[in-house]
């Protein structure tokens, strides 16, 4: 998370997600795609309106 002063405050800039999964028979494509979609839609995401990027990675 980066957290930067804006003004007389404080605003969340950006976030970075690591999500580290194993998953009996999940195939890297498949995964991604979900991984991809919990993100677009997360409603925290939606909620602080700022850049979030996700490294996601299938064991």
């Amino acid at each position: 998370m980066t957290l930067e002063k804006q003004g007389d405050g404080f605003a969340i800039t950006s976030v970075h997600l690591t999500l580290n999964a194993k998953i009996p028979g999940a195939d890297k494509a498949k995964f991604e795609e979900l991984a991809g979609k919990a993100k677009a839609g997360c409603p925290v995401s939606k909620l602080l309106n700022t850049k979030i990027t996700l490294d996601a990675t299938l064991a």
